[in-house]
């Protein structure tokens, strides 16, 4: 079996391999390994947000680190009451969502860029430090990293075009 550095080698999502193995506790289940590495900012695509951040402060960083047709993404308008709502505008389509949290952001953002082929997927790693831990995943290797013993996003459903359970 590969090790967790080699797969992410592999899959271009990971920054610096000295510094990898600096941060790793062998002792860690590859998943937590994960975590650990997306939090000191070596997976390409990851990003640590703390929980303290609204969505409407995320949708910049998340958009570029989607890329593609998502840097494009806009918000219009933004209330407060009763629920946070985002006025968004996607090329031609504009919406209004209800972002209470930044899970229900991620969930947005991925389906409205599903079908976009140029957009990376968000994949939500989990929390690590008082923060939660995103990484932003090309589509085309998607399949091949859920596979991955070592990946196990919390939107795993979602991420493999399944309904989501509620």
């Amino acid at each position: 079996m590969a090790s967790l550095l080699d797969s992410l080698e592999r899959s271009r999502l990971l920054k610096d391999r000295e510094a990898a193995r600096e941060v790793l506790n062998p002792a860690e289940p590859p998943h937590v390994s994960l975590l650990r590495l997306c939090d000191a900012g070596l997976l390409e695509g990851g990003l640590t947000v703390a929980f303290g951040v609204r969505p409407d402060e995320l949708v910049g960083p998340l958009t570029m680190a989607m890329g593609g047709a998502a840097k494009r993404f806009k918000v219009v308008d933004v209330r407060e009451r009763p629920r946070l709502e985002l006025h968004v505008l996607a090329g031609e389509t504009s919406e209004r969502w209800e972002v209470e949290d930044l899970w229900a952001l991620v969930h947005n953002l991925n389906s409205l860029y599903r079908d976009a082929p140029d957009v990376r997927a968000i994949a939500l790693l989990g929390e690590w430090n008082d923060a939660l831990q995103l990484l932003c995943v090309d589509k085309r290797s998607l399949p091949k990293l859920l596979r991955e013993r070592f990946f196990a996003p919390q939107n795993r459903e979602a991420l493999e075009n399944k309904p989501e359970r509620d």
